[in-house]
């Protein structure tokens, strides 16, 4: 189901990226010679005002052919085209360039504006002064007693610090628990727990005796206390600032995201746990969400890969849809185009290192799958 999930959204957000570089293309009376859904071999085709509607074999995006982007072979030699695309003023080519990304930012923000009008925005809080059990997974855990969502506040007596210094660094309190559980023995802890349906708090106190074995767990996945308040919205427009405000804010943290993936996959290409996924991963994440979320989940995966995708092509790389943006800025500041040859090189190499970068992310993800 997840990837069936992966593959849907994926569709739709390139599809709707290539419609939105044909749309500007044509509104500057510019043809496009081919539009694909699909990559690879060609399995059906058909021409429709002058363009040439394509099939193909591999559904893992698409693309356009706009006339004038590409180079041109003639006599041996490569030369600029004086046409179509090459032919715009630097506005309407930067237009064209910008189509598409925008189109899957502006997807990404209505999609989340109709969340936040139907279910409001809603934002986690941690408190580090207290460690939160998400959930309970090993049988010593549950025979001591804990359930999910318990929420310890004490350990032995003691309240936990918000931060504290250990070895020199700060350190959130709530790896106290951590701490005890990995020293052993005997311990007390103060447990706040959710009393049946009405939302109120009992606190109960926990003794523990455990003796850490090699092999052996005790069987919490925690962290720090989590509270979700939901903010609703009067009205539609209220929650179309918001959800924009969400996507602008998103940008810093995608390209430092971004930039410390391609760091750590090209430092350690197949480790596990480096936490860079590819299509396999995106796929366990998709039907992760759809499981506990349901069409929610669905919507939100959307969002991000929307997001991702838009934030991705305007990075300044070679052959994204920034690094033509930069191209097309520098050849206006600089009054002439660059050489046929030296345009080709930066593309080539700007592709190879993203056909390295995804080649080695689906390795990794292959390496986690099959471990």
């Amino acid at each position: 189901m997840g990837f069936l999930i992966w593959l849907a959204v994926i569709l739709v957000a390139v599809i709707l990226h290539e419609l939105a570089h044909y749309a500007l293309a044509k509104l500057q009376g510019v043809r496009v010679k081919a539009f694909s859904v699909g990559m690879g071999p060609i399995v059906a085709r058909k021409v429709w005002k002058d363009t040439e509607w394509r099939l193909s074999a591999l559904p893992l995006g698409g693309y356009v052919e706009i006339d004038g982007m590409a180079n041109e072979e003639s006599s041996g030699q490569l030369e600029r085209p004086k046409h179509g695309f090459a032919a715009l003023r630097t506005r309407g080519k930067i237009a064209i360039l910008l189509a598409g990304p925008v189109s899957n930012f502006v997807l990404a923000i209505l999609l989340l504006t109709g969340m936040y009008v139907t279910e409001g925005a809603k934002t986690t809080l941690e408190d580090t002064s207290k460690a939160q059990i998400y959930q309970v997974v090993g049988i010593p855990a549950k025979a001591a007693g804990f359930r999910d969502n318990d929420v310890i506040s004490k350990i032995d007596g003691k309240v936990l610090p918000i931060s504290e210094q250990v070895d020199d660094a700060a350190r959130p309190g709530y790896l106290r628990l951590q701490d005890s559980l990995r020293k052993g023995g005997t311990h007390r802890y103060t447990v706040e727990r959710s009393s049946g349906n009405t939302g109120a708090k009992t606190t109960l106190e926990i003794t523990v005796s455990w003796v850490p074995q090699a092999g052996k767990k005790f069987g919490v996945q925690y962290g720090p206390q989590r509270t979700i308040t939901v903010q609703k919205f009067d009205n539609v427009f209220a929650a179309l600032l918001e959800a924009s405000s969400f996507a602008v804010k998103t940008i810093p943290n995608s390209v430092t995201g971004f930039l410390s993936s391609v760091v750590k996959v090209f430092s350690a290409p197949l480790d596990p746990n480096s936490g860079v996924v590819g299509p396999v991963g995106s796929s366990q994440v998709a039907g992760r969400m759809f499981d506990s979320l349901g069409f929610g989940g669905i919507l939100w995966f959307a969002i991000i890969i929307n997001l991702s995708l838009a934030i991705l092509n305007l990075l300044p790389i070679p052959g994204l849809d920034g690094g033509r943006i930069l191209l097309a800025i520098l050849e206006r500041l600089r009054g002439r185009s660059f050489a046929p040859e030296q345009e080709n090189l930066v593309t080539f190499v700007g592709f190879s290192f993203l056909t390295l970068f995804m080649l080695l992310v689906l390795l990794g993800d292959l390496t986690r799958l099959f471990r």
